[in-house]
C-alpha cells in the first residue's frame, strides 16, 4: 500500500474534551491543535473516528515543546503542547459548555492555576519484564507499560516512586503472577505507599516489605490498605490541622489544589453558622471550615471519618466537628435533615451525587457549595438543584489537574431570598 494511500491531509476546527484535536468532519486526531493542518494515518473500526498523527504541516501559533520524554507515549498527560494562555481558556470552556448543555447560564471565572509545586500522588503500574520488574504508566488506549525514570508534574519527592515501586514489588513476585499498583503520596512525614493487585501476602514477604520500608525512609507502608509498618506519621496539612489520611484514602491531587479549594469552599458558605460537609472523606474541608463554623461530616468511609476526628481532636482553637458514617448514594440526607443546616458543602467522587442533590434541590438550605472534578456530573447535579429553585451564582474552575483534560470546579447557589 502507498503512502497515499495510507495517509491523509486535513485541517484541524476544534479541541475535544480531550484535549484532542477534532477536524470539521469530527475525527478526532490525539496530539493536534486548532487550525494546524495535518497528515494523519486513519485508524480502522474507531468509535468516534480517529486518526493518528503523522505530521504536522502547518504547524498553531499556539504549539510550543512538551517538556516531558514521555509525552505522546505514556497515557497521563494529553496537552502539554499548547501554550498557557489557550489551554486556561479550553479548560475554562470545557466547564462553560458543560452548563450551556443543560441550559444553564452562569458567571464562569477565569482558571485558577492550583498545580503549585506539582501532583502530590501517583499511582505506579509494575510488570514483570526479563530485566526485574518496571514501573510507569499505561500507553494512551492501551494496556502497554510505558517504563518511566520519574515523572516530571509530581512533587520533588515523588521522583524516585518508579524506584520504590519496583523495589516494594520483589517480595511480592515483581508483578509478574500478578500484576501491581504502587501508590506513593509525598506528606510532610516522607513518602507514604500502598501496594494493591497482590491478595495476601506470606509472612516471609510480608517481613520483607519491612525490611525495605526501613531502607526506603518510607513514613509508611501498606498492602492493600492494611498497614505494615508506621515509621513516622504521614501527616499532610489541611488548613491550621495535620491529618493522617488512611492508607490509599482519597486525597485532592496538590497541596495547592486542596487549599484553594478548601478557601473557595470557606467563602463560599459565608456566615453560615452549622455547616454539613457531604462526602466529606477525611475532612480537608471539614477541618478549614471548623476554623469558624460548626460542621457536620457526613462520608461512608470510616477510615476517613476517624483520621477526620483524631485531627480535629488534635486541633486546638476548632470549632465543633461531628462525624456520620453514612452512604450517601442509597441513603441521601433527606430535606428535613438538611434544613436544619445554614449551608450545604458536597464533593462527591467524579460520577456525581445525583441522589444526593434531588435531596438538596427540595430543601430550605440558603446556601449550597458544590465541588467537582468532572464538568459533565458537575453541570447534571446543577440542573438538579436550579430547577429546585437554586441560582448558580458563581462558578470557579481550578486547575490541579495540569495538562490533563480534568478539572476542578467550586460552585455557589443560593435560594434567591433565603438568608439566616
Amino acid at each position: 500500500m502507498s503512502e497515499a494511500t495510507m495517509t491523509t491531509t486535513c485541517e484541524i476546527a476544534r479541541l475535544g474534551l480531550r484535549g484532542d484535536g477534532v477536524t470539521p468532519e469530527g475525527v478526532v486526531v490525539p496530539g493536534a491543535l486548532p487550525g494546524e493542518t495535518v497528515r494523519v494515518a486513519p485508524e480502522e473500526g474507531t468509535r468516534p473516528p480517529r486518526a493518528r498523527l503523522d505530521a504536522v504541516l502547518a504547524p498553531s501559533p499556539d504549539r510550543i515543546a512538551p517538556f516531558c520524554p514521555y509525552f505522546g507515549t505514556c497515557g497521563g498527560c494529553a496537552i502539554q503542547h499548547l501554550a498557557p494562555a489557550p489551554y486556561a481558556e479550553w479548560k475554562r470552556a470545557l466547564v462553560v459548555g458543560a452548563l450551556a448543555r443543560v441550559g444553564i447560564e452562569a458567571p464562569v471565572g477565569p482558571l485558577l492555576d492550583a498545580h503549585g509545586t506539582g501532583r502530590r500522588r501517583i499511582t505506579l503500574h509494575v510488570r514483570a519484564s526479563d530485566g526485574g520488574p518496571q514501573a510507569g504508566f499505561m500507553a494512551a488506549r492501551s494496556h502497554a507499560l510505558v517504563p518511566i525514570d520519574h515523572c516530571p508534574i509530581t512533587e520533588a519527592a515523588l521522583h524516585r516512586a518508579p524506584e520504590i515501586a519496583r523495589r516494594v514489588s520483589r517480595p511480592l513476585g515483581g508483578g509478574g503472577g500478578k500484576p501491581l499498583d504502587v501508590q506513593v503520596t509525598a506528606t510532610a512525614g516522607g513518602l507514604d505507599v500502598d501496594i494493591r493487585g497482590h491478595g495476601p501476602a506470606s509472612d516471609r514477604a510480608r517481613q520483607a516489605l519491612v525490611l525495605i520500608a526501613g531502607e526506603l525512609d518510607l513514613a509508611r507502608l501498606s498492602l492493600h490498605g492494611e498497614v505494615l509498618i508506621v515509621r513516622r506519621p504521614p501527616e499532610i496539612p489541611a488548613g491550621r490541622s495535620r491529618l493522617v489520611p488512611p492508607s490509599g484514602g482519597f486525597l485532592q491531587a496538590t497541596q495547592e489544589g486542596e487549599a484553594t479549594l478548601a478557601r473557595l469552599v470557606v467563602e463560599g458558605v459565608g456566615k453560615a453558622k452549622r455547616v454539613v460537609d457531604l462526602f466529606s472523606g477525611a475532612g480537608a474541608f471539614s477541618l478549614a471550615l471548623a476554623e469558624a463554623h460548626t460542621v457536620h461530616a457526613v462520608e461512608g468511609e470510616d477510615g476517613a471519618l476517624k483520621a477526620l476526628d483524631r485531627a480535629f481532636r488534635e486541633t486546638g482553637g476548632l470549632r465543633t466537628v461531628t462525624t456520620e458514617r453514612r452512604d450517601l448514594f442509597r441513603r441521601p440526607l433527606l430535606a428535613p435533615e438538611l434544613d436544619r443546616y445554614d449551608a450545604v458543602v458536597f464533593d462527591p467522587p467524579r460520577a456525581g451525587a445525583e441522589a444526593q442533590s434531588a435531596r438538596i434541590a427540595e430543601s430550605k438550605v440558603p446556601v449550597v457549595v458544590g465541588v467537582s472534578c468532572d464538568a459533565g456530573s458537575f453541570a447534571r447535579d446543577a440542573a438538579l438543584l436550579v430547577r429546585g429553585g437554586y441560582r448558580l451564582e458563581a462558578v470557579t474552575p481550578v486547575d490541579q489537574f495540569r495538562h490533563s483534560p480534568h478539572v476542578e470546579i467550586v460552585g455557589v447557589f443560593r435560594r434567591p431570598g433565603k438568608k439566616r
